[in-house]
């Protein structure tokens, strides 16, 4: 049988037989008959959506292995162990927490093509010894998850993810399948882009989700900020997360709810590994009631009964703030998102935006460095020899590789391209910076647009990720004003705490 003559029963089938399901959810037959006809897909639906069925049936139904890309080493040992816990193919791990031993047994299991599903971070892609055991393994799905991270505008950006591509062609382009639940329309375009996606099928499903009421609150201090925070988390029905976007910020608020009698967990990326995987699995346990974290909190992270989400400083895009209040209410009771809202902290906000400045002269200096080398360089080589940080040398070689004057290559080091004017490349590449930090500056202009606005608040996350949504939802702090409020008085204009 081809691929194309595949039909939905055949799917269901599979489905049934060797995972266990009983039917399909709305949105994997679809893309699962995309893959069946070796056309590259994009799969954007919420977390709880089924999208892991998607390359668990679609790689049973295609000859050869399928790879999975996937940032998190829990989230990886998670995926092995529904799929070994169910009749299906066999599925492995590649990651840095294995033995010498482990690891090379992995590896010779690959290449012997023994293995269905191979899982592993999209830094295991650096090394040569593995693309060519997935070379031998006669990859046919490559799936990206979590791939809003290829995205500079997305989330959670990490430079790993935008190194994918010239890995796919080593192994001969397989169908790829990007996945991830949240994406607007120009986290989409960049994802397609830098994955090199060949005509593909999109489907986004999903982003509304009717049970979590949407309100913004306006406050003239800090300190009465903090007052209304600690009250509404003694009320809410918990367990909650409180999002901060300082280290400080999470260690004082979760210090201010223990004190009002409230058992809370500061977390953030400045915790030791060990740490921050204990605090996790004690909130996940129910051992805490509240988890107040930065941003470096939430992937992978799906606990079903969270029944809020508070941000206390604003998000810098919708993007941002979209994905983190959809960890509330994932089993479909009431929740609500509530963003505590200063104008003055908007100022702090533009000052992290517009951090990653890039001077000229210091990628002229990147740009020479790697055009005086006989052939490729690695970038943390260059960065020790121009006593520049990793972060500045890699943002300047991205940006030199967005105008086209160096190549990335596969293995990571990169090169100069021939007839490359170093003095001209590197001013292209710094106005291609400027242009990023203008964009970053937009993206925040469109939270607070959505922090003062008076209409749906639905709606307007909504259409920014392209989804159509008809006022009012009754379930928006503007929603319910301007049902109880006459024209006359302004409905919708928002209250602010004195």
């Amino acid at each position: 049988m081809t691929r194309s003559e595949k039909s939905p029963g055949d799917i269901l089938a599979v489905a049934r037989k060797h995972l266990g399901f009983e039917s399909l959810r709305p949105g994997q037959e679809e893309a699962i008959r995309a893959l069946l006809q070796g056309r590259d897909t994009l799969v954007v639906q919420p977390t709880g959506a089924g999208k892991s069925a998607i390359y668990q049936i679609g790689g049973l139904m295609i000859e050869g292995a399928t790879v999975v890309v996937s940032p998190l080493i829990a989230l990886q040992k998670d995926q092995v162990d529904s799929i070994m816990s169910k009749p299906a193919a066999e599925a492995v791990v590649v990651n840095s927490q294995q033995c010498a031993a482990e690891h090379r047994e992995t590896l010779e299991r690959i290449e012997e093509q023994s293995v269905e599903y191979i899982f592993l971070a999209p830094e295991q892609l650096r090394r040569p010894e593995t693309i060519d055991r997935l070379a031998a393994a006669n990859v046919s799905l490559f799936v990206v998850d979590e791939a809003h991270c290829i995205s500079e505008w997305g989330h959670d950006f990490r430079p790993d993810y935008s190194e994918i591509a010239p890995k796919l062609e080593l192994l001969g382009h397989p169908t790829v399948l990007a996945m991830t639940a949240t994406a607007s329309r120009e986290v989409r375009d960049e994802i397609i882009a830098r994955l090199g996606m060949r005509d593909p099928m999109i489907f986004v499903r999903g982003f509304n989700r009717p049970n979590i009421s949407l309100r913004v609150e306006h406050f003239k201090t800090e300190n009465d900020k903090l007052e209304d925070l600690i009250r509404r988390v003694n009320w809410a029905k918990k367990p909650g997360i409180v999002y901060t976007a300082t280290r400080k910020n999470a260690g004082e608020i979760a210090r201010s709810l223990n004190e009002a009698g409230i058992n809370a967990l500061s977390y953030h990326a400045g915790l030791r590994a060990g740490e921050r995987v204990q605090i996790q699995e004690q909130f996940m346990a129910g051992a805490a009631e509240v988890i107040v974290a930065t941003n470096a909190f939430g992937m992978g992270v799906d606990k079903a009964d969270v029944r809020f989400v508070y941000h206390f400083d604003i998000s810098g895009s919708l993007d941002a703030y979209y994905q983190e209040i959809g960890r509330a209410g994932r089993d479909g009771e009431a929740s609500e998102a509530i963003l505590f809202y200063r104008d003055a902290n908007v100022g702090a906000q533009k000052f992290r935006t517009g951090q990653g400045k890039l001077e000229t002269e210091q990628v002229e200096r990147v740009a020479e460095a790697i055009a005086s080398e006989d052939g490729p360089v690695n970038p943390k080589e260059l960065a020790q020899e121009l006593e520049l940080s990793d972060q500045k040398v890699m943002v300047a070689v991205h940006r030199l590789a967005d105008v086209g004057a160096v190549e990335i290559l596969p293995e990571g080091d990169v090169q100069i391209n021939e007839e490359t004017d170093v003095t001209g490349a590197a001013g292209q590449a710094v106005q291609e910076q400027h242009r990023h930090q203008e964009m970053r500056r937009e993206k925040l202009r469109q939270m607070q647009e959505y922090a003062d606005s008076s209409t749906c608040r639905r709606v307007l996350l909504l259409s920014y990720f392209g989804e159509e949504f008809q006022a009012p939802c009754n379930s928006c702090d503007n929603c319910e004003t301007s049902s109880t409020a006459d024209s006359d008085a302004g409905a919708g204009t928002r209250r602010e705490v004195a």
